[in-house]
Order: C-alpha cells, then structure tokens, then sequence
C-alpha cells in the first residue's frame, strides 16, 4: 500500500493522481493531507514553491466538497493569473473522475462576463487573484459568507504585490467558523500579523527551515567586474547547453536589453516584463513550458507565480537588494526532488550583500570561477557529439537524398568527413573564443586601482548626478532623471525591492528607468526617468504599501 492510499484518499482521487504520476507523497503533502482530512483547525504551512503544495490542501478539499451544493465552498486566494490557472488546472486533475465538482477561475485582464458564468453555473470551488476576487464580491456576483475553507496560497508574495487591502476586504466577508490555510515559502512579520488576526489557533506545519532555500538547490557565485556581467552571462549559458533557466533581472529596461542582446547573439532567449500584453505574456510563456526557448529574461514582478517544472538554472543578473527575493528566486528550480542550480553574478562590493543572502538562507554560496574559452570550446563539442551519437534518424524520410550526398562527400574519407562536419557546426564557438580573456576576479590579488579606472565613468556619472538642476532633475548615462520623496521608510517595512515593484506596479505598460533607490527610517527618496515625471506623480496618487497611504512629491536634488 502507497502512502497515498494509506491516507483515506477516495479511489476516484487516487486513480486521478496515479494517472498523472504521483508515486510517492512529498514531505508537504504526507504532513498535510491526513491532517486536512481529519481536522477542521487552522493551519500555517510554510514550504517552498515546487514541493506540491497544490495537492497538499487541494486533494482534501476536493474529497470533502459537497457536490450537491452548487455554491462556492472552498476559495483559494493566489497573487498571480498564471499561479490561480495553473491551481484550478490541477484541481480540475484531480477531481476528473468525481464528475460533479465545478471550479471557476479568477483573474484580471480576462473577460469577467465568462467569469460571472463561471460563477453562476454553481462553482464550489473559486480560485482567484485577490484584485479581481474582490471585485466580483463587491459586484454581488462572488458570496463567500458560506465557504468552508479559504487557502493563502504564496501568502507572503501577495502581501508584497501590495494585496493587503484586498486581502482585508476579501476575508471580512468569510464566515468565522471556516478553515483556513496559510502557505507561504517566508514567515516575514506580515504573515504572522495576518495569522494573528484571521486564524485561530493555527497547526504549524514547516517543510524545511524557516526562511530558508531549497535542500536541492546549489548556490554559486561568480566574482567580476561589473562590466563584464554580460559577457559571464553568456559564458554560463555556453558552458551549459541543455540549459533551462530564468535570468532576474533589476528593472525592465535591463531586462529588455539583455533578452534582446542575448537573441542577437543567437542564443534561444525572451523576455518577460510589464511592457508585454497579457496576450504577448501567454505567447512568451507557452513557448517557454514548451521549452522551445531555453532561457527566460525577467523582472522579479513579471516572474511571480509562474510554475515551471524543471528548471536547471536561475541566474542572478543582479543580487537582489531584499534577501527573501533570492529565496523565492532560487526555488523555482531543485523542484520535486531534482537538483537545481542558482547562480549570482556579483562584484567585489556587493560580497557584504552575498553574506546577508548567506546568512538568511543559512547556506554557503561557492565561488565558482567563470568558464574559459577552452573549457567551453570542449564542452560544446563534446556535447555536439552526444546529440550526434543519439539522434534518432528517419531512414524513410531521407532516403531520396542519400544517393546525392554520398555522391557529393564522397572524396572524403572518413577522417575527414567528421573533421568537415564538427568544423561547420562549431566554428562559431572556436571563433568566438580564440584569445578570449580571463574575466574572473580574483578575491585575494584583487586590484582596486584596475577596478577603479574601470568603473571611473560610473563613479563620473554618480557625481554628475548628484549635481542639482532646476526641477530636482539630475542626469546619469543617457538619462535624466528625477528625484521623489516617498513618504515611508524602512519601519514602514519598505526596502529598495519594495519600492521597484510598487513602481512597476503603479505604473504598468510603461517602459520606466529606475535611477538610484535610497530607504531612510522615516522615508525615502527615488529617481525614475524624467519623462515620466508627471506619470509618476498621477500614478501614486491613491497608492498604498500594506494598507498605509504613500505620498510622493518632488524632492530637492542630492548636494
């Protein structure tokens, strides 16, 4: 007997996961699942993202709804569109061969007359986003004052998305006696106030440490200078063929620049950011789960709640400057029981901030040194020679062009017929690299004075920038930025990351450049492209950071 079968699960429910592969529990599911069947309390789970969760409070819900009810019994809250779908899909999985159960899903940019179909054909289970849930209850067409439970599914995420408000409005209408379930990778203070407030006496299940990465997961850096960061890039990407990873990126303009670079360069590469339509969104990803791309260029705010198996890479373009946003980062790969690799690309100063992530995730980052030219000449070939020796060939298809081909080739011997072949499939790689430097850093012998004559034009820039000009505008590179007062600092919980994403948040479909972030106590200052001045001012107007009202006005520039 399974594990699965040993937990009470219906036979209908159990061939339904059989058939998708579940073989044995995760250590999330076989914590949860009894519990969920035999307990009516509250509970808190803290786990990563990738370690089955869905099924964890899904399959018992699914085994206790009341089909004869056509109301919403269970609803599950999710903080993006991709992560609500990707829930529903997978309930729809597992109650197939229940027959009666209904699930409608929730979202923004959809539209929401099918979802008020959804909802009238009697949906007993209602997955949504928080926005757009909150709206159908204000609308009359969602009545949760009857549901049993209520799932927080990435609850620290939605509370970081700016979801607070919606998530009060939400659950203020929930009966008291429901169930609640909490899921959440992090345990921030938000998510302990929230249990505070809206669970009693919560079970506490923890998969893992909390605040901590994925067992399955590998942390390396790579030490450069900052100049050098795309060409690391590229060499990680080289000397990995089978590649299959999100590369995060700090802003979308960076994000643009290095999808677009990498796509020039011929690599298999896309980007994901908020200038994209919710229809150019799909197309990305669908091409990404399909794995006809092998990597995926992304903001932290485009990323959120996509749920892609098997990744074998994330790379760190940048080191987050929040350490739970490398948490949340580094576990969308290790998933399921296969191992993962997260790689950050830093510089000799940002070693302080590599420590901070170190200590958070209470793992040890290993310097890896970033592959030379010869290496990754070798792997390359090696591995066209691989793909070569297991190529499935279709005798029949080619059959009509083999006498022509042999006739042509036919002055080469052996030898030299896959000296030719290797050369036209590889050439590229030994150009490229032939005379390629050495770009890593080296801790110990390191030579502040070569960094500083490479990183003078940035030091340049920062002090040009600082100079004050009419308006509280100041110029770095090619733009010309203005400076805001924001009125929360850092005991309102805001850090630079909150910040970018409130940005990215408030002002969607624009292609804004984020100049330098500094969080005081008591409040903060932040520059964005002065183009978008007057946009910025109209987009923060009525914004609010976890239920506190933000005010941001133009400030004095640094003297």
């Amino acid at each position: 007997m399974s594990l699965f079968e040993s937990m009470g699960l219906r036979s209908e429910i159990l061939s339904a996961i059989q058939d998708l592969g579940f073989i044995e529990p995760t250590p999330i599911q076989e914590k949860a699942v009894p519990f969920l069947l035999e307990s009516d309390q509250d509970m808190v789970a803290l786990a990563q993202t990738g370690t089955g969760k869905t099924a964890a409070f899904g399959l018992p819900i699914i085994q206790q709804i009341d089909t004869n009810i056509k109301a919403p019994q269970a609803l599950i809250l999710s903080p993006t569109r991709e992560l609500a779908m990707q829930i529903a899909n997978d309930l729809s999985n597992f109650s197939k061969n229940l027959g009666k159960i209904n699930i409608a899903v929730l979202y923004g940019g959809a539209d929401i007359r099918k979802q008020i179909t959804a909802l009238e054909k009697g949906a007993q289970v209602v997955v949504g986003t928080p926005g757009r849930t909150l709206d159908l209850i204000k609308r009359g067409k969602l009545r949760v004052n009857e549901i049993q439970w209520l799932v927080l599914d990435e609850a620290d995420e939605m509370l970081s998305m700016g979801f607070k408000d919606d998530l009060d409005g939400i659950l203020k209408d929930t009966p008291a006696e429901k169930q609640t379930l909490l899921f959440s990778a992090t345990m921030p203070s938000e998510i302990v106030s929230i249990a505070n407030t809206y669970m009693s006496d919560p079970y506490e299940i923890s998969v893992g440490k909390k605040n901590t990465g994925s067992e399955n997961v590998e942390h390396h850096y790579y030490l450069i200078h900052a100049k050098d960061r795309y060409l690391a890039l590229k060499r990680v990407a080289d000397i990995n063929p089978n590649i299959y990873g999100i590369i995060f990126c700090r802003t979308r303009m960076e994000t643009k620049e290095v999808a677009d670079k990498l796509m020039q360069d011929g690599y298999n590469a896309d980007a994901l950011h908020g200038d994209l339509s919710q229809a150019q969104r799909d197309h990305v990803m669908a091409r990404f789960r399909g794995k006809h791309l092998q990597m995926l260029v992304a903001t932290d705010v485009a990323a959120r709640g996509l749920d892609v198996n098997d990744l074998t890479h994330v790379i760190n373009y940048n080191l987050p400057d929040d350490p739970e946003v490398y948490i949340h980062r580094s576990g969308r790969t290790g998933r399921a029981g296969k191992k993962g690799i997260s790689i950050t690309l830093i510089h000799l100063r940002e070693k302080g901030k590599l420590r901070d992530v170190e200590r958070k995730i209470g793992k040890k980052f290993v310097k890896v040194n970033v592959p030379q030219g010869k290496e990754i000449c070798e792997k390359q070939l090696f591995n066209l020679i691989d793909k070569v020796e297991k190529v499935e060939v279709n005798d029949e298809q080619i059959a009509p062009f083999m006498p022509v081909i042999y006739k042509k080739l036919s002055w080469l011997d052996r030898e030299d017929l896959i000296k030719h072949f290797v050369w036209v499939e590889f050439n590229r790689f030994l150009t490229y690299y032939e005379g390629a430097k050495d770009i890593n850093v080296d801790e110990n012998g390191y030579d502040e004075r070569r960094d500083g004559r490479d990183d003078r034009k940035d030091r340049k820039d920062r002090k040009n920038s600082s100079r004050p000009e009419r308006g509280g505008k100041g110029r770095r590179g090619d733009y010309q930025f203005s400076r805001f007062f924001f009125s929360l600092g850092k005991k309102n919980g805001i850090s630079k990351r909150s910040i970018i994403d409130m940005i990215n948040q408030q002002m969607p479909g624009k292609s804004v450049e984020i100049g330098s972030i500094e969080v005081l106590k008591g409040f903060s200052f932040f520059e964005v492209d002065n183009r978008f001045e007057k946009d910025a001012i109209k987009a923060f107007k009525n914004a609010r950071f976890k239920g506190q009202k933000v005010n941001i006005e133009i400030a004095n520039h640094k003297k």
